[in-house]
């Protein structure tokens, strides 16, 4: 064991793979960027822009339990710099794609190289940190995915009203093939023992709390995706905004969601210190916000100012359930259960909350027009409120039922 060469600090593998995970979402959203772009040069619908971005967060979805448990069975180090490797591959495929279908394949590839390196790059976080720093540096790696969102609205929208939408696709690619390849230098940490995915996870959906709290945020993030996805669209159609100008002012929006999360989180940690019920009373909070401030923003408000601030407003309640319904599941969940029921949940927000998302609203708008599409979908938010309020009422029993136990190494799904 002496003669081994020691890997990066601690601290250096989390900003390695904070990085990364910046990288990966900002791929995500960088198309985002480009739709004026591709509407002008291919003609393309609403529905299929759409359809673009909603190929990755699927293959997200469908792949993300399969991808954790080989990297459980394989290497989180090989797995990570092999996830990067291809996603970034994928993203410089985009960018030469000759069509619009040849996109579509490129973005599916995207999305099968991020699938698991959420969880993967937690786990491994996990090992190179000790117990009592976990919380704190895994909450920093999941916050990079975020502000990716927000580089890939920003940077895109600039370089491609400079040099093109294909430039905007490909930036990323070689940041992201650079950390990838930097990831091998990492000492990996195997896990203790394998679990039976299966099992785990039919245990895991047989308690009602969780099965209604991933419904509400399944429902949220409907809406949330369908916001950070069409927001620039509609500034450039209603505001009479640059693309530029609308990709900038969408990234505020979505740091007001950043902020919306991280500050929920807080303030429900605090509360429910006094009253555990806060776990989802946040939740049920922010569904009935997120309905209140969005649907007037765009069905009753005119374009300007006041639909910013309602806007603003929104964005940051739509993301404020995030982190008090994870706490709530993994609260209801047994201990050596926790990582499959927070994969669950990646999974259903990507499969049917992410993927609908901006699909079901490109479809509305092709018919309604954009402004009453985003107003009709975040009527949803009502009903994840009725959701999270069907979760508080198990919550107390299902909670009571699990046997205090340590907590187990988590894992981030992205």
């Amino acid at each position: 064991m002496s003669g081994e060469t020691p890997g990066p600090a601690p601290r250096t593998v989390l900003a390695l793979l904070a990085a990364l995970m910046l990288v990966d979402f900002a791929d995500r959203q960088v198309l985002v960027a480009a739709f004026p772009y591709l509407r002008a040069e291919w003609g393309l619908g609403d529905a299929t822009l759409g359809a673009l971005v909603s190929a990755v967060t699927l293959t997200v979805g469908l792949g993300a339990l399969p991808v954790a448990a080989l990297v459980d069975r394989w290497s989180r180090v090989r797995a990570i710099a092999l996830m990067g490797t291809v996603w970034s591959a994928a993203s410089a495929a985009s960018a030469l794609a000759p069509g619009p279908g040849t996109l579509l394949a490129a973005r599916i590839g995207v999305g099968a190289g991020e699938a698991g390196y959420g969880p993967a790059g937690g786990a491994l976080l996990a090992g190179v940190f000790p117990a009592a720093r976990r919380a704190s540096v895994l909450g920093l790696f999941q916050a990079a995915g975020p502000l990716g969102t927000v580089v890939g609205m920003a940077l895109g929208s600039a370089v491609a009203a400079q040099w093109g939408w294909r430039w905007a696709v490909a930036v990323f690619a070689v940041p992201g093939l650079l950390l990838a390849l930097a990831v091998l230098r990492v000492r990996d940490y195997p896990t203790a023992r394998r679990t039976r995915v299966a099992g785990t996870v039919a245990g895991v959906l047989r308690t009602r709390t969780v099965l209604a709290a991933v419904t509400g945020m399944v429902l949220l993030l409907v809406v949330a995706s369908a916001l950070y996805t069409w927001l620039p669209t509609h500034l450039e159609r209603d505001l009479g905004l640059a693309p530029a100008a609308a990709g900038g002012l969408a990234a505020v929006v979505v740091l007001a969601g950043v902020a919306g999360t991280a500050g929920a989180g807080v303030l429900t940690d605090r509360a429910a210190r006094r009253d555990p019920a806060a776990r989802l009373r946040t939740p049920v909070l922010a569904g009935v916000a997120t309905t209140a401030l969005l649907v007037p923003a765009f069905a009753a408000v005119h374009p300007g100012a006041v639909q910013v601030v309602l806007v603003l407003l929104g964005s940051a309640a739509v993301t404020a359930a995030i982190g008090p319904a994870a706490a709530a599941i993994v609260d209801v969940t047994d201990p050596g259960a926790r990582a499959t029921a927070v994969s669950v949940l990646v999974v259903a927000q990507n499969l049917l909350g992410l993927t609908v998302g901006p699909v079901l609203t490109g479809a509305l708008a092709g018919v309604l027009g954009l402004a009453t599409a985003l107003a009709l979908v975040a009527g949803l938010g009502v009903i994840a409120a009725g959701a999270f309020g069907v979760a508080g009422r198990t919550y107390a029993g299902d909670r009571e039922a699990v046997t205090t136990a340590p907590d187990p190494v988590p894992v981030i799904g992205a």
